[in-house]
């Protein structure tokens, strides 16, 4: 009724096939946020795999927690994650960023089941996860928010006011997931806006933090599990240090991974790259 089998191998398995369906959408366009969707795969497939409450034929039942992409552009990612987790039928991925489509290349919760917020804007998911976070401790319901984040929207002032905001509330109900790949659209994101030590800032504003490798599945399940069983009052958030196009060897060496064209021959090169590591 609320996810997907969480057997190492079968969550293995759902990692393979998000990357998958992502880099399938991303042919239909020739291009997209492919190098993020191929690494924040794994914490994609242990939220929709194991962590997260929902119900795939229910996407907005009152009991669900709540996945708020902040980071819309990565959509492609998450739509894949939908597709897994049979919120969307798996024929509507050929539609990908075209006209009328229920998957526009930025997430858009108008459009898509299962998408809580419209992302687009980097900056806006915390503080409007601090807000869900209150009203559903007023509602004294037991779900919880996960806000998933680029290092990029470290760089937003809007960020460290919620994360400020959520350690005043004691939000223990609101965990945050934070991709340390550090690229962004200008460059390597220590270099825009350094922000290392990242765990300790955290830690000064008043969160429980974590840091694991953000593509090692037994890690990654195990920050989740962590972050839900704390007893304490403080909001959890978990960095995740992953690899830009994880599982295809020759976008995992490009220089620059966030927004990238894909020759025609590649992206048959790339799906046969995933598979042979089956």
């Amino acid at each position: 009724m609320t996810n997907l089998s969480d057997a190492p191998a079968q969550l293995a398995q759902c990692a393979y096939r998000i990357r998958r369906f992502a880099l399938r959408m991303g042919e239909v366009q020739g291009q997209g946020y492919i190098g993020q969707a191929l690494g924040w795969a794994d914490v994609l497939a242990v939220a929709y795999g194991h962590a997260l409450k929902f119900k795939a034929d229910e996407p907005e039942w009152e009991g669900r927690d709540r996945f708020l992409l902040s980071h819309g552009h990565y959509a492609i990612a998450f739509y894949a994650a939908l597709i897994e987790a049979g919120i969307i039928p798996q024929e509507e991925l050929e539609s990908y960023g075209s006209d009328d489509s229920r998957l526009p290349m930025s997430g858009m919760a108008t459009y898509t089941p299962g998408m809580e917020i419209s992302g687009g804007s980097l900056g806006q998911g915390l503080p409007i996860g601090v807000g869900i976070a209150l009203a559903l401790r007023l509602k004294k319901s037991s779900a919880f928010v996960y806000n998933s984040m680029s290092d990029g929207e470290l760089d937003e002032g809007s960020t460290w006011e919620a994360a400020l905001g959520a350690a005043h509330h004691d939000l223990s109900n609101l965990i945050c997931l934070v991709d340390i790949n550090n690229q962004q659209a200008d460059g390597p994101s220590g270099k825009i806006m350094g922000f290392e030590p990242l765990a300790d800032k955290w830690a000064a504003f008043g969160w429980h933090v974590q840091r694991v490798d953000g593509n090692d599945l037994s890690a990654v399940t195990a920050a989740f599990d962590i972050a839900r069983e704390l007893t304490d009052a403080k909001p959890r958030v978990i960095l995740f240090d992953t690899l830009m196009g994880k599982g295809v060897p020759f976008l995992e060496e490009r220089d620059k991974n966030h927004f990238i064209r894909v020759d025609p021959p590649e992206w048959q090169q790339a799906l046969d790259h995933l598979d042979q590591s089956q």
